[in-house]
């Protein structure tokens, strides 16, 4: 299970307001449990891992196995809830310096031309040994319409079509909507391979459908082991979510208290796509109608040498949540050496893991006498199955939170104004 240690949260808070706010965490926790909420029609993330679909886990194993070998190139071509869980799932359980083998890059994702044609060249310039490269593509969008990614789409097909005829359809998978929408027009005329994004599941919700699934498995992933590490977190919190409505309860009070920002990070690289993806799945849900805490993200240690001061003394408006792995990800020990000029030598014997832990230690102690509330977020180690129970336990987090907050955590109107307002400035008519 997903372990939570807020006592440096909980020392900022009232006992009595405590008590009280935990009743409400209760009720709110009742509204998902019994879908009578607003937005309960978008509960969808909670019935997938309550009926688990092992034919369609099955049918994604085998497609990306079969790209696997044979793809030099995966791209994924999505935004916001489209492509940040998958990234944080192949960035926390795959290494960064592999140097061979497939290659997964991403598009679709903002609006930059300098970066969407320097893909577009590296695409086009050939491996080492002469031979075109072998590029697949995946493209996700409930709608279709989506205009990062349209554009991005529409620009990489093109030259897919254009590099490989008729073998391009099969280089192409699309992952949308049952029904309707831009993309569907696209595939029923292509004749794309096509995976459907659940019409119950939000996009900030749906890393555990085919929208993460498929590019997670593509990267060598067990999906098998990361979905069901979802499922036995989502069977233990229907039965015992004490962890999740002290979380909430505290994240609450501290919100009505005043704080207005919320510190997201952690000491392991390797969970920063996690502080992204919570900060969409947050920032996305609670911040409607005046309300939410403004999710921040920050990677340690680096990041204390830029905003620490500000951590340390600013403003006493925010909290800090850590992402914490218990058990060492490296064995690397510091270098012994015959002289010691570089003064170092105290730290000789100890693990890397072992000084990243004393830093995480001293600044949480620092942070606390500074005023900050910090809560410590745990994951036993770094795997597909501990990941697959972050993933739900944070999820459910915060749709409980946000019910306390009286709003609807799965909608969003707000990001349709930019919307709107962009298609008036760009001549579209409709």
């Amino acid at each position: 299970m997903i372990k939570t240690d807020v006592d440096g949260a909980r020392q900022f808070i009232d006992d009595e307001e405590y008590t009280k706010t935990y009743e409400m965490a209760e009720n709110a926790f009742r509204q998902v449990e019994q879908a009578s909420g607003p937005g309960n029609n978008w509960l969808g993330w909670r019935r997938i891992l309550k009926e688990p679909n092992d034919a369609e886990l099955e049918r994604i194993e085998r497609h990306a196995a079969e790209i696997r070998k044979n793809a030099d190139i995966f791209i994924i071509c999505g935004i916001g809830g489209s492509y940040t869980g998958a990234k944080a799932i192949i960035e926390s359980l795959t290494s960064g310096f592999e140097g061979s083998g497939l290659e997964i890059l991403y598009a679709g994702h903002h609006m930059g031309g300098r970066y969407l044609h320097d893909l577009m060249e590296y695409l086009k310039s050939p491996r080492e040994d002469g031979e075109p490269k072998r590029v697949y593509l995946n493209v996700i969008s409930k709608s279709g319409s989506t205009l990062e990614t349209a554009l991005a789409f529409r620009t990489i097909r093109a030259w897919m079509h254009e590099e490989y005829g008729d073998e391009a359809k099969n280089r192409i998978v699309a992952t949308t909507g049952e029904s309707g929408g831009v993309l569907n027009n696209i595939i029923e005329e292509e004749g794309y391979a096509k995976y459907v994004i659940p019409g119950d599941i939000g996009g900030r919700f749906s890393v555990l459908t085919p929208v993460g699934l498929l590019p997670v498995a593509v990267a060598g992933i067990d999906i098998q082991t990361l979905y069901y590490g979802a499922v036995a977190e989502y069977e233990l919190t229907e039965s015992d979510p004490g962890k999740i409505l002290e979380y909430a309860t505290i994240r609450y009070i501290l919100h009505k208290n005043g704080y207005a920002l919320d510190v997201i990070g952690s000491f392991e690289p390797e969970m920063m796509g996690f502080a992204a993806w919570t900060q969409q799945l947050l920032g996305e849900s609670e911040g409607k109608e005046g309300k939410g805490l403004f999710p921040a993200t920050a990677s340690y240690s680096t990041d204390l040498h830029s905003i620490g001061q500000m951590i340390q003394q600013g403003q006493r408006n925010m909290l800090e949540t850590l992402f914490v792995i218990e058990k060492p990800i490296s064995d690397l020990k510091i270098t012994s050496m015959s002289d010691n000029t570089d003064e170092l030598g105290y730290l000789e014997g100890k693990t890397f893991h072992e000084i990243n832990h004393s830093a995480q230690e001293g600044t949480v102690q620092a942070h606390l006498e500074g005023g900050v509330p910090v809560i410590r977020v745990i994951l036993e180690k770094l795997n597909a199955q501990q990941i697959g129970r972050f993933i739900y336990f944070y999820e459910l987090m915060t749709a409980v939170y946000v019910y306390m907050l009286d709003v609807n955590p799965f909608n969003q109107p707000g990001v349709e104004n930019y919307k709107q307002a962009m298609y008036r400035l760009l001549g579209k008519k409709d």
